[in-house]
C-alpha cells in the first residue's frame, strides 16, 4: 500500500465504519481528497480504480484491517492529517453515530503522535462542526 492509498483508506474507513456509505459521506470523501496531492492530478478512472481496490479490501477484510494496513505506511504528519479528515468526514452527514465515535476514539489511540496531539485534533475538528447556534 502506498501512502496515497493509505491516506484514502483511512478516509474511506471513516465513512464506512458505521456500515453505511451515504451520498453525503461519499460526496464529502471525494471533496476531501480532490484538492490534495496526489489525488488532484488523478483523473476519474484513476480515482475510481483506487476506490475500487480499497472497497474490495474493505469488503474482504473489514474496517479494522484496512486501518491496520494503512497506519504503518503513513508518517506522523500524514496520520495527523488523516485523523483530521476522518473526523471531518464523520460529520459529513451531520449525524455522528456511536460506531463513528468508536472508530474515531480507536483511531485516535492508535496513531503515532505526541501525547495528547490526536485528542487535540479530534476536539478541534469536532468544535468546528458543532452546531453551537442551534436552539
Amino acid at each position: 500500500m502506498t501512502d496515497a492509498e493509505a491516506f484514502a483508506a483511512i478516509a474511506l474507513a471513516a465513512v464506512a465504519c458505521d456500515g453505511t456509505l451515504g451520498r453525503d459521506e461519499a460526496h464529502a470523501l471525494r471533496r476531501s481528497l480532490e484538492y490534495r496531492t496526489p489525488y488532484k492530478d488523478r483523473n476519474e478512472q484513476e480515482m475510481a480504480a483506487l476506490f475500487d481496490r480499497l472497497l474490495a479490501q474493505l469488503r474482504t477484510d473489514g474496517v479494522e484491517r484496512l486501518v491496520d494496513d494503512a497506519l504503518p505506511v503513513l508518517t506522523p504528519v500524514q496520520q495527523e492529517t488523516a485523523l483530521a479528515v476522518a473526523v471531518q468526514l464523520t460529520h459529513a452527514d451531520r449525524d455522528v453515530t456511536p460506531e463513528e465515535k468508536h472508530f474515531l476514539n480507536n483511531l485516535t489511540g492508535r496513531l503515532n503522535l505526541p501525547e495528547g496531539r490526536a485528542v487535540m485534533v479530534l476536539e478541534a475538528i469536532m468544535a468546528l462542526n458543532r452546531d453551537s447556534l442551534s436552539a
